[in-house]
């Protein structure tokens, strides 16, 4: 007979970890998805402009926000648009000839000192509080597209 007090339940977990070939299989799953992550960082953010928008790009991003201006490669300057990259930061904008702003998805740019940057540059931002602990806002570049700036050294922005 059976003593109930007496019995002892074990678990064993077993952790399985992927691991993901430079030859692209992945070892364990069928479906041939690695569960470790490979990603490293965004390479860049692509936003859409207008043609003939280059210039106006330029005073925005390089003059007003500080991210200099660098060449395109040559196949694809022949399609218009601009790149600003510094550091980490890299955005890049392309033509598309059926353009409409982002006004919802943006890309969300980190820096130091931002109430500062903000009233330095003159920028006409609308602050939002709506995150506790972050300092951040939100500013169009001048074709429309929503740009988020938060300041590095807050609860959210900090690294």
């Amino acid at each position: 007979m059976c003593d109930l007090h007496s019995v002892r339940t074990y678990t064993t977990i077993i952790q399985v970890r992927d691991t993901f070939h430079s030859d692209g299989h992945s070892d364990g799953h069928s479906d041939g998805q690695s569960r470790e992550t490979i990603w490293t960082a965004i390479d860049h953010v692509q936003l859409a402009m207008p043609r003939g928008g280059e210039d106006a790009a330029r005073v925005f991003y390089a003059t007003k926000l500080g991210i200099p201006e660098v060449p395109k490669p040559p196949l694809l300057a022949a399609r218009g648009g601009c790149w600003f990259e510094t550091g980490e930061v890299r955005i890049h904008l392309g033509v598309e000839d059926d353009f409409r702003p982002a006004r919802k998805a943006h890309p969300a740019l980190r820096l130091n000192g931002l109430a500062a940057f903000v009233e330095r540059a003159g920028l006409d931002v609308t602050w939002s509080d709506d995150i506790p602990g972050v300092a951040r806002c939100f500013v169009a570049d001048p074709f429309g597209n929503r740009i988020e700036l938060i300041d590095a050294t807050t609860q959210h922005g900090a690294t």
